[in-house]
């Protein structure tokens, strides 16, 4: 290493974790409310909370009046396991994989469901050829691909008149892109990404045509009873007013709940929108500077602005792992090392939690740690 000294300025908060992420700024636990605490969720409190944190959801996300929103259990994961379970084998599925969380519902779908699924797939850093997907089957993909830092750019590659599902597992995208609410007929997150929250719990959101096929098909394999969204052919419309399936974390409740009252008081989503784009517009900067950095997602258009996935000169695991500990260890950033399955580099949350100021007091510290350890 070479005898360097380290920047005398820190990002004020270096949590830059994919997940969980950042808490909202001006968060403390001593902020969250404690009346639910200790009681039932079936209580009229605890269900007055569950809708409430139900209610700010669809007003934050501009989630429509057509959409049915429910909490549900083992956080994104669960709740993509849950609409796949319940609503596929009806009709033809298609996959599509560009990152490691899309390659999981193509295992499940493989797999478990053992249903053949027609598979689209695409390297690290790149998106596949939307316009091969036939909208006749079902379709299940990742919004934004958190360990890639890969996106659709939009809506319009769904079609309008298709005959299947549209199910996106939107987890590192709400709060940040936007949603074709006409285009989606299921969409799942949870609060650990962009909203700060904790994990555990995931939202499953029900458009029209994903009720219909709920009420009108029964899956050939059995379902557990954490999957069960239906009874006698009807949906248990109780989940989506804040009746939950099992016991959740009101304190995480209530965790959801600041950040969504945070995000509200900013000035709803386009606040938060606006917040991701100049954090990611900052991290880019920090890129375009450095010849050593690069972007793993070479297109813009398809581009995180909230899991933003790097590329290292030369870097191969090991030299990464040593690049993030060392900033650890200096408390100027936590966990920016690259998921497991991807490519060596870093990933930078650039999420609406995430303060710019922070993102840009990083840059000095990625060239020292560069500096020590090249």
């Amino acid at each position: 290493m070479t005898d360097t000294s380290p920047p005398a300025r820190k990002p004020a908060r270096p949590f830059f974790s994919s997940g969980p992420c950042a808490k909202p700024p001006g968060w403390s636990p001593e902020k969250l409310a404690t009346e639910s605490l200790g009681r039932s969720h079936r209580s009229k409190l605890g269900k007055a909370r569950l809708a409430h944190c139900i209610d700010l959801i669809r007003d934050v996300l501009e989630v429509p009046e057509t959409h049915l929103i429910g909490i549900v259990p083992g956080s994104d994961t669960g709740a993509v396991e849950m609409a796949m379970w319940t609503m596929l084998g009806q009709r033809p599925v298609t996959t599509i994989a560009w990152e490691s969380f899309g390659e999981g519902w193509v295992t499940d779908a493989l797999k478990q469901l053992k249903i053949d699924p027609t598979v689209i797939r695409a390297d690290y850093g790149q998106l596949p050829d939307l316009a091969q997907v036939d909208w006749s089957h079902d379709v299940v993909f990742t919004w934004n691909g958190t360990t890639s830092g890969v996106r659709v750019p939009d809506g319009d590659w769904i079609a309008s008149d298709r005959e299947g599902l549209s199910i996106a597992d939107a987890t590192s995208a709400v709060f940040a892109q936007d949603i074709a609410w006409d285009k989606t007929d299921v969409l799942t997150f949870s609060w650990q990404k962009v909203l700060g929250g904790e994990g555990a719990h995931g939202v499953l959101i029900l458009g029209p045509r994903a009720v219909e096929r709920l009420e009108s098909y029964t899956p050939a394999w059995p379902l557990p009873k954490v999957f069960r969204l239906t009874k006698g052919g009807k949906l248990i419309d109780g989940i989506f007013r804040g009746e939950t399936i099992n016991t959740p974390s009101m304190l995480a409740v209530e965790d959801a709940i600041f950040a969504l009252e945070w995000g509200k008081s900013l000035g709803g989503l386009s606040a938060m929108k606006a917040r991701a784009d100049a954090n990611a517009a900052a991290l880019d900067k920090l890129v375009q500077d450095r010849d050593w950095l690069g972007h793993l997602a070479a297109d813009p258009a398809s581009r995180s602005n909230t899991s933003v996935c790097l590329t290292v000169e030369g870097a191969d695991t090991d030299f990464i792992k040593k690049f993030a500990a060392l900033l650890e260890q200096h408390e100027a950033a936590y966990d920016i090392a690259g998921y497991r399955d991807a490519p060596p580099g870093l990933r930078i949350w650039c999420g609406a939690t995430v303060d710019a100021a922070d993102i840009e007091a990083l840059g000095p510290w990625l060239d020292w740690a560069w500096a020590e350890l090249s």
